[in-house]
């Protein structure tokens, strides 16, 4: 290939790639760029809309526990998701970063999803982007062990439009409706979904409040029983498109029950409840045949509220606490973003692009009624006393506050010979309360041969201190502290992407990495006649290294197959032990089945293998499982018609995730069931 019709040559070679990938190996999310996907910086996933139709996802996270490398466990309050990154498990999993369009979803309160997250549909999804390892030098804070970006669907991505009802196990109800279309022109689309189930009937057989009654001499408990899932959820996606202009608007209003319970004491009649609304306005506008510019705007506004009233402990807790042992904490948010991008290309062999922006974060409300401590004028609430309001008060868990980041960013896409690509950026954030912090990249892509792309891979990330950590107040057992700073990990991968043109492709990759002042709640030096404290620290060090696998093989037009492998060995540095609760050996078998011209098939199984406990804890090993699902899909020669049938968890597989322990002591001894078999219908009709 000669440098000078190298331009030329690597259009008909992508022209070719795109062919045999199909479009939806292109990928955004690891420059910012659109670029085929074995030529992208970064190790990444994509999952297409009939992709994630065709595996029988009805969240995202069905989608999300397919990628190699990432594992998703849950947390007993409200059972909401851990999105554990190549070993990388914290029980707020601040440490993965989630946007939609390009844009965070992150709570400035905990510096996760939200804490009533509450999952999401997959209906509106055009395609999801996935991203092992750090994202800072693009995304900034919290793209630390993974960015998982969510592309909704536009009026190009709605051939028609389409109404459709699934119902099935635990009284589950789901019904949306997709639409799109023109008029002059102006492109549209709308998506509503609903959702309604009364969630899991799986037993939790001992839990946090078998200890208190033994302690007590009372039998309050509700173990042996059922954990609380029920979940009626509504979604809507819109955008409008006018020249070069896109408007996108957003709401995800929740109604859940408590999981496990918030301090794993089982709450069967609790509800918690968020609202979160959206909007973007983005102008993009290519100014010279050389240069383009963006220009974006967004607001995001997000709430944790308390529908019914929190039961931290059962009534008749300690026998003297007759209505229960009551808090309800709620956060209330409104994120401001603007930023401007413009890439350039006049320079030989570079692509060039620069941005800079804002985003101010402001928890601009804060309640809390409670039955228990101190009570708005700062006398102790004795226990039998009705709730008390301490918000606006120095008695509340957390005082409203803000926060300012300002940033600006480079990075340079430069050919340095006909086969080799170094991606080299650079990005600096600036916030109003911790300070600053720098986080660079680099990427080496070879196209060693026509079918074979090496990598080379070098970046650093940062998550950065949520508000609870610096700020959390009157909460003896978790105090924030506001000189903490950053947490870092830097991380090298070597990947081989191979991708011929027989139907087979495989990936392998290799990294290591170390996480640093990792934020953790550490007992404070004892006070004389004062209670014991603990207060959030930079404590402690993570290494890791790891392999993960991907082979993709269409053996017969009517049949292909995916397997991925994924291998990590995460060590905690400072006591030397593995990585408790994170699965050493994850294996995930995919078959995609043409039956007929009417009817396919989809079987997924994930095997999970090998979690430790932490070493205070005296169990054995988390049991391994292996969950099997099956899609199948009828579509009659009316194409207007399809009917599919889902089951999840085929064999019923008794699958467990950890329950955590404080220092040793275990509150749910028997871990966190994970639903058994259910079945669906699915009928969707299109006009």
């Amino acid at each position: 290939m000669q440098a000078e019709t190298y331009d030329e040559s690597l259009a008909t070679t992508d022209d070719f790639f795109d062919d045999f990938y199909g479009s939806e190996e292109m990928v955004e999310i690891a420059t910012g760029v659109k670029t085929q996907i074995y030529k992208a910086p970064a190790v990444a996933s994509v999952f297409s809309a009939e992709q994630i139709k065709s595996m029988g996802a009805t969240d995202i996270d069905d989608v999300l526990e397919t990628v190699p490398g990432l594992h998703i466990s849950r947390r007993p309050g409200g059972y909401n998701p851990i999105y554990s990154f190549r070993g990388v498990y914290e029980f707020n999993n601040a440490q993965a970063l989630m946007l939609i369009n390009g844009i965070p979803i992150t709570n400035a309160y905990i510096g996760n999803r939200n804490q009533n997250w509450g999952g999401m549909p997959v209906e509106a999804i055009a395609r999801i982007e996935v991203i092992r390892g750090p994202g800072s030098a693009v995304y900034g804070a919290d793209a630390f062990a993974g960015v998982i970006n969510i592309v909704t669907k536009s009026a190009k991505d709605i051939k028609q439009s389409e109404v459709a009802f699934r119902a099935g196990a635990k009284d589950t109800q789901d019904a949306w409706l997709i639409t799109g279309g023109e008029v002059g022109d102006v492109s549209y689309s709308a998506i509503i979904e609903y959702h309604k189930t009364n969630g899991s009937d799986k037993v939790v057989e001992a839990d946090r409040q078998t200890l208190n009654d033994l302690a007590h001499g009372t039998t309050v408990s509700h173990a042996p029983g059922a954990i609380n899932r029920y979940a009626e959820n509504i979604d809507f996606r819109g955008e409008l498109n006018w020249q070069e202009f896109t408007l996108r608007a957003g709401l995800q209003k929740r109604r859940r029950g408590i999981g496990a319970g918030l301090i794993e004491a089982l709450d069967p009649t609790s509800l918690q409840g968020s609202k979160r609304y959206n909007l973007d306005l983005t102008y993009k506008t290519q100014l010279t045949d050389e240069l383009n510019f963006q220009a974006q705007a967004s607001f995001f506004k997000t709430s944790q509220e308390v529908i019914r009233s929190y039961i931290l402990f059962p009534a008749g807790f300690a026998g003297v606490y007759p209505d229960g042992f009551i808090g309800n904490p709620e956060v209330f948010e409104k994120h401001k973003r603007i930023n401007f991008t413009s890439l350039y290309t006049g320079l030989s062999k570079h692509q060039i692009r620069v941005g800079m922006g804002y985003h101010n974060a402001d928890l601009y409300k804060t309640r809390e009624t409670k039955n228990f401590s101190l009570g708005p004028d700062g006398a102790p609430i004795l226990p039998g006393s009705p709730l008390q309001d301490v918000s606006d008060t120095d008695y509340i868990f957390l005082k409203e506050r803000d926060r300012d980041n300002q940033y600006i960013f480079i990075q340079d896409v430069w050919t340095i010979a006909n086969d080799w690509e170094l991606t080299a950026g650079l990005r600096y954030d600036n916030y109003s309360d911790f300070g600053s912090t720098t986080n660079p990249r680099l990427a080496l892509v070879w196209s060693t041969s026509l079918n074979l792309s090496t990598k080379f891979l070098y970046g650093k990330a940062f998550r950065a201190p949520s508000f609870g950590d610096t700020s959390l107040i009157n909460n003896p057992a978790q105090l924030g502290n506001p000189n903490v700073k950053p947490e870092t990990i830097e991380t090298t991968e070597l990947a081989f992407d191979y991708h011929p043109r027989d139907g087979f492709g495989a990936i392998v990759n290799f990294y290591h990495y170390t996480w640093d002042d990792i934020l953790q709640v550490r007992p404070d030096p004892p006070v004389e006649g004062a209670p014991a404290t603990k207060t959030m620290q930079n404590f402690g060090q993570q290494s890791a290294y790891g392999t993960e696998i991907e082979l993709n093989w269409q053996l017969h037009d009517n049949f292909k197959t995916a397997v991925n492998y994924a291998w990590s060995n995460a060590e905690n540095e400072t006591n030397n032990t593995e990585v408790a609760y994170v699965p050493r050996h994850q294996w995930f078998v995919q078959f995609d089945l043409k039956i007929n011209n009417q009817l396919t098939a989809n079987f997924k199984n994930n095997f999970v293998q090998n979690r430790q406990r932490n070493k205070e804890d005296v169990r054995g090993k988390v049991d391994d499982y292996w969950l099997a699902d099956l899609s199948l899909r009828w579509k009659p020669k009316a194409d207007n018609i399809e009917a599919s049938l889902i089951v999840k968890n085929l064999f019923d597989e008794d699958a467990r995730e950890p329950s955590p322990d404080a220092a040793g002591l275990v509150y749910m001894p028997n871990d966190l069931p994970l639903p058994g078999r259910a079945v669906y219908g699915e009928l969707r009709y299109s006009f």
